[in-house]
């Protein structure tokens, strides 16, 4: 379907129609300022920022532009209020036939505006041999939202998840399970909430390993040369490496599956993948005259990223020893992206700390002429999540928090607040909406924040079926359900738009929420910023609250055609509401 323009465009394009027609040209080319209001539909404020440059009263210019729009057809009333506002209200019918166009969209209006774009998003990152924690939460769930939102505008979405599985640790590792062949790690059941057991033993076994290597000078150097085993292909070290990836994509995958995110491990690009290449990525890079020799090691420097006493901060590309560094690999990844996946947008969700870093290999990446300058490369940096009381997130002991053990958490709350607000439930009907809503509590509480602010992960809140979380916004959606499944048993139906209808104020704000669906998502895309869509939907969720307490709905005495229309408001709601909440990656359910 032909895209469906945002109402707050048309009253935009309408403004300027009324600029260009009264004022010089130099200041019709204005923004006009379009806000929503709280005394009107929407606000033009273009009238105060134009006076002053023009010279004139702002109230005058305000009072000129309004007679302009008086004779728009869909405007139903403009006023000047204050020092100079435009206060600008939308007949009914313009507000209903633009409902009317979404409702009969299955995209419910919403343009394919990222159709030209491939968008290559490395997201997640977990570590082989070690348990996900919470530190992977962010990426994971930014990551997915960002798949879902670009893919639903069009885009062609390339996921990658960049999991560490190569260097001196599988060594370390490696060599120890060879020294202690009773550490049976392959033999571990996977526990209850489907994610701990032969991962969970080789975390163990991994941290016992390290300290053998940190203490013991004959375990360190059998350590790494079962490293450099790895690095030619020795059969055996190979196999024992491959075992040991295999079981940890396994656990990764059953945390993705309990997640509900879009991961796979045909997804799966680690930075094995690119060792291959590294060498050549050296050998360009200094071809190109992008690295430099310091004190044997290949760096590249930066005029702009400075250190203490303003040296320059060098990048590590190739150690002196041969190793690589982790800029060969990450610049070994934006080249494959470009090459191979022809990436216009490379988006890289990753922790804030690496700010600097991406910096560096975006900048040498340019350097090297593989990030050309129709190729966008992003670091969408996220914040830390703390605990209820704002502190780091840590165990009773001290320790890094599993994420299989904050889910559990997020479970069992869950199951607790339902149980007590419907005890009719069937025990498999509990279990599958506990599961449902602690994950989506798990997840809005995550992308309602915006990805650069570290937030607290506080269970009993998240859970909670009032206040911003993804519970209450679950619970509305199966209110709607439940209305329009009562509609259809008096046989209703799901409603009709009636243009000749007068709106109330609920209805006329639940509209004008509606139609800001499809420029959130556009914001979303732009911005790489979730929590834009998390909070419009707690928005959409209350303006339905306010509007189904104030506008009956199914009650005897509603006349038809009102009812119809309600009917239709309940229904684009809830489509609103379930798609949004898809794109978070969150289940609308049918009952709670």
């Amino acid at each position: 379907m032909e895209q469906v323009r945002p109402l707050a465009s048309d009253v935009e394009a309408a403004v300027r129609a009324a600029m260009e027609a009264v004022l010089p040209p130099e200041a019709s080319a204005a923004d006009p300022l379009i806000r929503r209001s709280e005394h009107a539909d929407y606000q033009a404020n273009v009238a105060l920022s134009l006076a002053k440059r023009m010279k004139s009263n702002p109230r005058e210019l305000a009072g000129t532009l309004r007679d302009q729009l008086t004779d728009v057809e869909w405007i139903e009333a403009v006023e000047v209020s204050g020092p100079g506002f435009l206060n600008i209200t939308l007949s009914d019918t313009a507000l209903l036939d633009r409902l009317t166009t979404r409702a009969n969209d299955d995209r419910l209006g919403v343009p394919r505006s990222q159709a030209a774009e491939t968008a290559v998003i490395d997201y997640s990152g977990p570590n082989v041999a070690k348990e996900m924690h919470v530190g992977h939460l962010r990426s994971t769930l930014i990551g997915d939202a960002l798949a879902r939102v670009l893919g639903f505008l069009g885009a062609r979405v390339v996921r990658q998840n960049h999991v560490g599985d190569w260097g001196t640790q599988f060594g370390m590792l490696i060599q120890y399970l060879r020294e202690h062949p009773e550490a049976a790690w392959r033999d571990r059941d996977v526990d209850s909430s489907g994610t701990a057991g032969a991962v969970s033993a080789l975390d163990a076994l991994y941290r016992t390993a390290r300290s053998e290597f940190d203490a013991d000078a004959a375990f360190k150097e059998r350590a790494q040369r079962r490293v450099v085993a790895l690095q030619t292909g020795d059969e055996e070290t190979v196999a024992a490496w491959q075992e040991i990836v295999a079981e940890s994509e396994k656990a990764f995958q059953r945390i993705y599956e309990r997640l509900g995110v879009l991961l796979t491990q045909d997804d799966v690009m680690g930075e094995s993948f690119y060792n291959p290449w590294l060498q050549e990525i050296v050998d360009e890079l200094r071809e190109k005259g992008v690295l430099e020799d310091s004190e044997g090691a290949k760096v590249v420097f930066f005029d702009d990223i400075r250190g203490p006493e303003d040296k320059p901060v060098p990048m590590l590309v190739q150690k002196s020893d041969g190793g690589f560094g982790y800029a060969a690999t990450d610049l070994a990844t934006i080249r494959h992206s470009i090459r191979t996946f022809d990436g216009t947008r490379l988006v890289y969700v990753v922790d804030a700390r690496q700010s600097q870093h991406f910096d560096m290999v975006f900048q040498a990446a340019r350097r090297a002429g593989w990030l050309a300058d129709d190729v966008q490369a992003v670091h969408a940096a996220n914040g830390t999540i703390n605990g209820p009381d704002g502190r780091p997130f840590k165990t009773r002991a001290g320790g890094t928090v599993r994420l299989a053990d904050l889910l559990d958490d997020a479970l069992e709350r869950a199951r607790e607040v339902i149980a007590e607000k419907d005890p009719d439930l069937s025990p498999e009907e509990l279990e599958n909406v506990a599961h449902s809503a602690s994950i989506g509590a798990v997840k809005y509480a995550e992308l309602s924040t915006s990805r650069t602010r570290d937030y607290s992960f506080d269970v009993t809140r998240m859970v909670s079926f009032n206040g911003q979380t993804g519970v209450y916004l679950q619970y509305t959606h199966t209110r709607i359900a439940s209305i329009l499944r009562r509609a259809q048993e008096a046989g209703h139906g799901r409603g009709t738009f009636h243009r000749d209808l007068a709106l109330l104020p609920a209805e006329r704000e639940l509209v004008l929420v509606l139609d800001e669906f499809s420029a959130v998502l556009v914001a979303v895309a732009q911005t790489l910023e979730p929590h834009q869509l998390a909070n419009y939907l707690y928005t959409l969720a209350k303006a339905f609250t306010t509007f189904y307490e104030s506008c009956p709905v199914l009650k005897a005495d509603v006349p038809t055609d009102v009812r119809d229309n309600r009917l239709a408001l309940c229904d684009l709601t809830r489509s609103t509401l379930a798609r949004g909440l898809a794109l978070l990656g969150i289940a609308a359910l049918e009952r709670m």
